[in-house]
């Protein structure tokens, strides 16, 4: 039987499992292999912070998604497909991994949260866009 996500250590399970996938994947693993190479040291730890944040209200992140995606689509260009198969990895990451209701809150988040991105990256495209 799968356990829920509880402690830090599930979130660096389900980080590094997810990005171990995501680098693998033939329609966004070039994305992140061309903004962040092959060293990801400093990536890692940020997503934890990150998803500790999220899921258990933790202070330590203090970065700005939705800017650094908004910068991120001026190199590369993100399509809906690029969130959607995100997302997709993510679920099906989480689904792999746990169960439980903190399970179910970092597969909602994960959509609310590439929902908003993705919204936010076509509406920084206007040039009236004020950040």
């Amino acid at each position: 039987m799968k356990k829920d996500i509880v402690e830090t250590v599930d979130i660096e399970l389900l980080i590094d499992t997810f990005y171990d996938r995501v680098k693998q994947d033939a329609t966004i693993g070039h994305i992140f292999s061309t903004i962040i190479g092959d060293d990801w040291s400093h990536h890692l730890p940020v997503m934890y912070r990150f998803w500790e944040s999220v899921l258990f209200s933790k202070p330590g992140y203090t970065g700005n998604p939705i800017k650094k995606h908004i910068d991120i689509d001026k190199r590369i260009p993100f399509e809906k497909a690029h969130f959607d198969r995100w997302l997709e990895l993510w679920n099906e990451t989480v689904d792999s991994l746990f169960d439980g209701e903190i399970a179910a809150q970092a597969k909602n988040r994960a959509m609310l949260m590439a929902n908003l991105i993705s919204m936010k990256v076509e509406m920084s495209r206007d040039s009236n866009f004020i950040q």
